[in-house]
């Protein structure tokens, strides 16, 4: 069994008490995520960008702290089985963490110290992956019919960034804001927003 601590960037959950699955039952559920649409197209994308998804890229593991899933660059991405239940959750952190290693990809000089850098990945990570909409928000607790969706990126990316040592709370949000526009905007490498 594998210990996780928090990866470089991760999807964080609302665990309302729930327990995971075993390390063996959720990495079956990661094979089932890849006939996921969504999944498929961005591990085409990754591999028409240069990048090869090998089959070890993306594992279960216990994880330490209540977060979903990462991404660390040079090891890939990580699903916390002992935080999902079900195969949605498990496809969600799959999208969400995809696109954090397709961002990897296409940058090639992606700093995960720079707080702008991990800012501008989690904005386009929470946009495009779906993790804030309604459904999943009202699932949250948060109810609110107009804006919830960018308010709820942004609250999910300070979230995030709280994680990374070399971003205060006061250079997290500067960095978020200064990047949003550009992040929010950039849909690569899908058309628009799926």
């Amino acid at each position: 069994m594998e210990d996780a601590a928090a990866p470089n960037s991760g999807s964080d959950l609302n665990l309302g008490g729930k327990r995971g699955r075993s390390i063996e039952e959720c990495q079956d559920m990661i094979q089932r995520s890849f006939r996921n649409p969504i999944v498929k197209f961005l591990m085409e994308q990754m591999e028409k960008s240069g990048c090869r998804v090998g089959d070890n890229f993306i594992k279960a593991v216990v994880c330490t702290g209540p977060v979903a899933g990462g991404f660390t660059k040079g090891r890939g991405i990580t699903v916390c089985s002992n935080y999902l239940t079900i195969q949605d959750e498990v496809n969600q952190v799959v999208i969400h963490e995809l696109i954090h290693a397709y961002d990897e990809c296409r940058a090639k000089n992606l700093d995960w110290t720079n707080c702008a850098h991990h800012a501008c990945s989690e904005i386009r990570a929470g946009h495009l992956s779906g993790d804030c909409h309604f459904k999943r928000e009202l699932l949250r607790g948060f109810i609110k019919l107009r804006g919830h969706e960018q308010e709820c990126i942004k609250r999910r990316v300070l979230k995030s960034l709280r994680g990374n040592p070399y971003c205060s709370e006061v250079a997290a949000k500067d960095a978020m804001e200064a990047v949003w526009d550009t992040c929010y905007n950039d849909t690569k490498p899908f058309d628009r927003a799926p």
